[in-house]
């Protein structure tokens, strides 16, 4: 273990980063998990990240703002798709989502073949680059939660058109600060772990998930020199299964309106 390699100049912008995300995806995921449409962000993460890719095989600067652009209308090209289909075919919608998010997938494997970095550049998509963000680099994330968050409150009232949306510009943002497995992670793993809660004590006690795996996935990473998003990952899991097991007992905690 390495502790001298634990920069907080390094860190800190990383975990900003982090709080980010989970400012937008930790509603966001419970309202998936509500809905059933699990597998809606592994699929519009692809998608954007399929459009990142499509915007690096044109050459453009890999900071600038052609590949946000390229990442936005790829999500919410995918995003469109999916409401079409599930007015057109709602009873198997999640299998629909399935298959978009292994086309999108392997579209970006065919796409970087032929690319002698391409390997590289898939994995950075997939498991994030968390650790090497500036601060710079989150302005326009920073941005997009604070619009994203002014339709959180009323999430649950959304139609299902303006929930992919909002979805779709979410997590354009997010898979290219931490990549696609941990805006999955971030999305549905708190909000697993807190399930067995009643309704008034998830989010908080989520956002406590998420924030403390991103942190302690965050030093770990820097302290035995291992890929930071794969270890945040192991984090939230081990956190979220934590919290589910010292969940009470059905039946211990009384709902809220049981007493009437």
């Amino acid at each position: 273990m390495n502790g001298s390699a634990i920069d907080p100049a390094i860190l800190l912008p990383a975990f900003a980063a982090g709080l980010l995300v989970l400012a937008t995806h930790v509603p966001l995921g419970a309202e998936v998990l509500r809905k059933g449409i699990v597998f809606i962000d592994l699929a519009i993460a692809q998608i954007a990240a399929l459009g990142v890719i499509l915007a690096g095989l044109m050459e453009v600067d890999p900071h600038g703002w052609q590949v946000q652009a390229a990442a936005a209308v790829a999500a919410l090209a995918g995003a469109a798709l999916l409401v079409w289909t599930e007015r057109r075919w709602p009873e198997v919608q999640e299998a629909q989502i399935g298959v978009v998010f292994v086309l999108a997938a392997t579209a970006g494997i065919l796409l970087l073949a032929k690319n002698p970095h391409g390997g590289e550049h898939l994995r950075d998509l997939l498991t994030g680059q968390i650790l090497w963000v500036g601060y710079p680099q989150l302005v326009v994330p920073a941005i997009a939660t604070l619009l994203v968050g002014a339709f959180l409150w009323r999430i649950a009232a959304l139609p299902r058109s303006a929930f992919y949306l909002l979805f779709a510009i979410a997590v354009t943002v997010s898979v290219q600060l931490v990549g696609v497995y941990l805006v999955f992670a971030t999305l549905i793993v708190p909000a697993l772990g807190v399930r067995g809660y009643r309704a008034e004590r998830r989010l908080p006690l989520a956002y406590a998930i998420g924030a403390a795996g991103y942190g302690s996935g965050l030093v770990l990473s820097a302290a035995v020199d291992l890929p930071s998003g794969a270890l945040i990952v192991w984090c939230l899991a081990i956190l979220a299964a934590l919290a589910h097991a010292m969940a009470p007992k059905r039946g211990a905690e009384r709902p809220v309106n049981a007493a009437r």
